[in-house]
């Protein structure tokens, strides 16, 4: 909901192309980036849960107004459990709907020209290039990794919008200011959707099974990954063939043998 977000794909787009060109050398298909959108979680608030819809559906106004390549919704009722079939459903009609119905979305890239969408584009990315730098600094993102930078920002970002939340400085309409009369602060009861024991002795079963029928070709695959990674060949193309014989248990534990398993300093 913050206004930076207005412009965020075009931000990306541009410093990717940027990058790409000048940086890798890349050819003109492969400066044009494609990038998925998710509404944002954090927006999402147990209290008025059906307020939560009304949020998603202006994220995803933006998302498609800023020409996104794919989107996906949230439910409402992300914030307290497992979307049910009905909240799915609403959340998928919010795409439907802005971009079969609202008119102004048949325009491609209907923002462009605005005073403050251009003015919004060149400060984010300013700012997003000081964050850059600031990575470069501490030895890009795997060496700002060891010393938990970019966790030490996120747990600040998250800290300073609770405060702001809390002490009402950020309005948060059914949450912290205009509150249902009579009923304040509460969270509404809602049903939790949880998987039965029976639905997760089907899933570990559906596992079990699918192992032991490929157990004949499951360790040869995993040498070939493990070969693939070592190497630094192409990953991806080889977990193509992985997956049809290892599952996904199997396939983490031949890669950590080979690259280690990540665990943060504390």
């Amino acid at each position: 909901m913050d206004p930076e977000y207005t412009v965020i794909g075009r931000v990306a787009r541009r410093i990717w192309a940027i990058a790409i060109r000048g940086f890798y050398g890349g050819n003109e298909r492969s400066q044009k980036l494609k990038y998925h959108i998710q509404t944002s979680g954090r927006s999402l608030h147990a209290m008025e849960i059906d307020f939560n819809d009304i949020r998603t559906t202006l994220q995803a106004l933006l998302a498609l107004a800023d020409n996104c390549n794919s989107l996906h919704t949230n439910a409402y009722d992300e914030a307290i459990t497992t979307p049910t079939e009905e909240s799915v459903r609403r959340a998928v009609a919010i795409q439907l709907i802005n971009s079969l119905e609202f008119g102004l979305l048949k325009n491609e890239n209907p923002i462009q020209g605005s005073h403050i969408v251009e003015w919004l584009t060149d400060w984010v990315e300013e700012r997003v290039l000081d964050e850059f730098v600031r990575l470069a600094e501490r030895g890009d993102v795997l060496g700002a990794m060891e010393t938990m930078y970019q966790r030490s920002k996120i747990q600040e970002e998250s800290l300073h919008y609770e405060r702001l939340k809390h002490n009402g400085d950020f309005p948060i309409i059914g949450v912290n200011t205009f509150l249902r009369e009579g009923v304040g602060a509460s969270v509404e009861e809602t049903a939790l959707t949880r998987a039965t024991a029976e639905e997760k002795n089907a899933r570990i079963a559906h596992v079990q099974d699918f192992q032991a029928r490929h157990a004949s070709g499951t360790s040869e695959a995993l040498k070939n990954l493990q070969r693939v990674a070592r190497d630094g060949e192409n990953i991806f193309a080889e977990l193509l063939s992985t997956v049809r014989v290892c599952s996904l248990g199997q396939i983490s534990n031949a890669l950590y043998e080979v690259g280690g398993q990540y665990r943060r300093s504390m």
